[in-house]
């Protein structure tokens, strides 16, 4: 075996198959392989086609240490270009995922032994990936798990059991969504202020005392404790007395921040892997030359993610709202965003924003993001979307949808005060309206200049000496860089 081999570390990571999940994830092998690692990513089979469908069929290949393997996830594939059904894909990766992968370390292990590649010395696994927890603990190896959401969600989650203690979930009956229940004050958690029931992680919103994805997330909860690490896609200023809070719940345990990671690959020099990318859909680049086309901060950028979907109804009051706002626009509307069909715009709203609107189906979300002509962020407030906001400086107006974003909305509004709440029942009055306090108003310009100052909080933190990069030289000379041991499931 080469001493190449012998010396680099090798680090095998596992996204949880959305694209969501995926891109921090990505962004956290980059960041190792700038490191000194040796790359192993694990995609799932149909992702994996996804992604070279979106990329091209070669782009991929070719990269110094930094090379892909796949799994199969247990479900049909699915048809299009779509992503699969959440309840389907959880509970096959419960079930279906273990074997898969220890072949892939075997594949691994065979290849170390012919000199080709280091030896595997360590996983980063996201922490909704359960499988790997096991196969670490039997090779007696370390795995970080990246939870790919913010600090707070963390915390909320971990308090779930005591919710169902408490008699506070599951709820009584569907009235208890909109008579005023979800008000309900949570301010037994420490470090999160203020709380309601409703800015706790959607999850909790069921009826069923039963529900799968409750039980799920305390199983994975459960086992946080027998990771060698946990670290978050967060800085030191967004989520200080949370980390601080995590630091007394897990005194054993590294419990760190390592983020934001898009300001972190920002300022790190670049290299041979710029041109490798995660994105699941094809990115329309014509978006960038459109907004070279408008005046500094002056466009509504509007993107709700990679799972989120809403009726055809409260697309079209986004649509007049955006429309008489009289903004110019850029809208990301993915080909699934309409529930059960197609999107459908009336040529009315189409001539109406002929002059200043683009309606594009997939972008490069940070370019454009810190593109100088983009003034606000119209957002599911998904957590990669929300660091990414704040790492370009540009304020948000929000409208969660699921899992954590109501979370992030709480912090995003009332912690950090540089974004607005769109009402969940959406009406093109209050889009236009918003919009505009967002671009033109004084609350606007406030939350302009709170989000500058985010950003450049972000940057010091992941900069040489920084704080999250202090953080990263611990993790891996602490953590992940241990004796490489013998891989068999």
């Amino acid at each position: 075996m080469s001493n190449y081999a012998e010396t680099k570390p090798h680090a095998v990571l596992t996204p949880y198959p959305l694209q969501g999940h995926i891109n921090p994830m990505f962004k956290l092998a980059k960041l190792l392989h700038l490191r000194g690692f040796h790359i192993t990513f694990v995609n799932t089979e149909y992702n994996h086609k996804r992604l070279l469908k979106s990329r091209g069929p070669n782009s991929l290949d070719g990269f110094i240490d930094f090379s892909f393997e796949t799994i199969p996830d247990g479900l049909t594939p699915m048809d299009g270009d779509v992503s699969q059904d959440l309840d389907s894909l959880r509970e096959s990766i419960r079930k279906n995922c273990y074997q898969p992968f220890c072949e892939v370390l075997a594949r691994l292990k065979d290849s170390a032994n012919d000199g080709l590649i280091p030896p595997v010395s360590c996983f980063v696994s996201d922490s909704f990936m359960p499988f790997t927890m096991q196969v670490a603990e039997e090779l007696a190896l370390p795995i970080v798990l990246l939870f790919p959401s913010s600090a707070f969600t963390f915390l909320s989650v971990l308090h779930f059991k005591t919710l169902i203690q408490k008699g506070l979930i599951p709820l009584k009956d569907e009235s208890y969504l909109t008579n005023g229940y979800l008000d309900t004050k949570v301010d037994w958690i420490p470090g999160l202020r203020n709380f309601r029931l409703k800015d706790l992680p959607d999850f909790i919103r069921t009826t069923d005392p039963n529900d799968l994805m409750i039980e799920f997330v305390i199983e994975v909860a459960d086992r946080f404790h027998k990771a060698s690490a946990i670290v978050f896609n967060t800085s030191n200023e967004l989520e200080s007395d949370i980390m601080n809070v995590l630091d007394s719940m897990f005194p054993s345990l590294y419990t760190i921040h390592i983020g934001p990671f898009a300001s972190f690959l920002n300022q790190s020099p670049q290299n041979d892997l710029t041109s490798l990318d995660s994105n699941l859909w094809k990115e329309d680049t014509k978006c960038l030359e459109w907004l070279e086309t408008n005046e500094p901060g002056s466009v509504v950028y509007v993107n709700f993610g990679s799972i989120t979907v809403m009726s055809q109804e409260k697309l079209l009051e986004f649509a007049w709202g955006l429309a008489n706002s009289k903004k110019p626009f850029l809208w990301i509307i993915r080909p699934d965003l309409v529930i059960g069909g197609s999107v459908i715009l009336s040529s009315e709203f189409v001539n109406e924003i002929s002059d200043r609107g683009l309606i594009a189906s997939w972008c490069p979300q940070e370019k454009v993001l810190n593109h100088p002509s983009i003034g606000g962020f119209l957002t599911h407030c998904g957590w990669n979307s929300t660091t990414e906001s704040i790492c370009a400086g540009v304020p948000m107006l929000c409208w969660p949808f699921f899992g954590d974003q109501p979370t992030n909305c709480r912090f995003i509004c009332n912690e950090w005060e540089i974004g607005l709440e769109i009402d969940t029942d959406v009406k093109r009055e209050e889009v236009e309206k918003l919009i505009n306090e967002l671009m033109v108003g004084e609350k606007g310009k406030k939350m302009k200049e709170k989000a500058m100052e985010l950003k450049k909080k972000a940057e010091e933190d992941t900069r040489p000496y920084g704080s999250s990069y202090m953080n990263l030289d611990k993790l891996i000379k602490e953590v992940l860089v241990k004796q490489k041991l013998d891989l068999s499931c």
